[in-house]
């Protein structure tokens, strides 16, 4: 069986109704699985790599299933621990999911009630750590 990742969603734009809050949750669940190095933020927006975060609109907050990649069983703990502290909620701790062999993930509802996940999809090889795009 032959899994691909990191080549099918460009970006991610989640509309937030408290930007504050979530950036907040985010932080915490970005530094819990390592990628506090991705985020880069002002005072109207919140990103790291392909996710954008910003304040709603006049159709309000987004209601979307993300789902970040962990390296190993604990970062997904890590994940849903950081998650909850920081205002979370529990919508399926960390485990072994039927979805494949060796998908361990968790689930958390984010302040907008978004469906944010971490994921471990067991032992496997990379090609490569990241794809890494180069302009002119």
């Amino acid at each position: 069986m032959e899994f691909h990742q990191g080549r099918l969603i460009d970006h991610l734009h989640l509309r937030v109704a408290d930007l504050e809050k979530s950036k907040r949750f985010y932080r915490a669940v970005l530094s819990a699985i390592g990628r506090a190095d991705a985020i880069h933020e002002s005072p109207t927006h919140f990103a790291a790599d392909e996710l954008w975060i910003d304040a709603m609109d006049a159709q309000g907050p987004s209601r979307v299933h993300l789902a970040f990649q962990a390296r190993d069983r604990e970062t997904v703990g890590r994940f849903h621990q950081a998650a909850l502290t920081a205002g979370g909620t529990d919508n399926g701790a960390p485990g072994e999911r039927s979805y494949h062999p060796g998908y361990y993930a968790a689930f958390v509802l984010d302040p907008d009630g978004n469906n944010i996940e971490a994921v471990w999809h067991g032992v496997h090889t990379r090609s490569a750590p990241s794809v890494v795009l180069t302009t002119p």
